[in-house]
């Protein structure tokens, strides 16, 4: 049986290959589909093009995963490509009671059905806008997205993790020259 991951993915985080590991042992293939939507043009960090790049690198590994894209109704692109299970990953009740919405809209105007996947609790706080505020802030984001994730989210910011990086090493010289404090 074929499943469809879909979602915005800006950036992927660790507990979208979190569900995604979980959703491709279950399933004998998984799609993870980036959903783009040309009224939202702009409201992304990464380009439709940057997010399927660091997905197709986030994903390298799996022998039953692909990245695709789709703009319009998910349902739509579900019967395009023969596919009959959405994949949604949960965090919070706060998610269900959304997702469960949107599973049964998705149920009733294209008879495909939801499957969820709780993320585990150490990714339960992890969100991408999240992800991308620290990042933006310069701060240690390695264990809380893949590496194509963070390389990515470096390279955006490169002057911030620049500075915090001079500023460590400043601090350190300080340290070992005996001018702490």
């Amino acid at each position: 049986m074929n499943a469809v991951f879909p979602g915005s993915f800006d950036p992927i985080t660790s507990g979208h290959m979190d569900v995604l590991t979980r959703a491709a042992k279950i399933f004998d293939h998984v799609t993870v589909t980036v959903m783009h939507n040309a009224r939202k043009t702009g409201r992304h960090l990464f380009s439709l093009e940057e997010r399927l790049e660091i997905l197709r690198e986030a994903t390298a590994h799996f022998d039953n995963v692909s990245v695709d894209s789709f703009g319009g109704l998910l349902v739509d692109y579900m019967r395009q490509q023969q596919k009959g299970i959405i994949i949604r990953g949960l965090r919070a009740v706060s998610d269900y009671e959304y997702e469960l919405q949107i599973a049964h809209l998705n149920r009733q105007i294209g008879e495909v059905e939801t499957v969820f996947i709780m993320a585990a609790t150490r990714w339960s706080f992890v969100s991408s806008s999240m992800v991308r505020e620290i990042a933006s802030y310069g701060g240690d984001i390695s264990e809380m997205v893949p590496r194509a994730s963070a390389n990515a989210l470096r390279r955006i910011h490169a002057d911030v993790y620049a500075e915090r990086e001079a500023e460590k090493l400043e601090t350190q010289l300080r340290v070992e020259g005996g001018t702490a404090g």
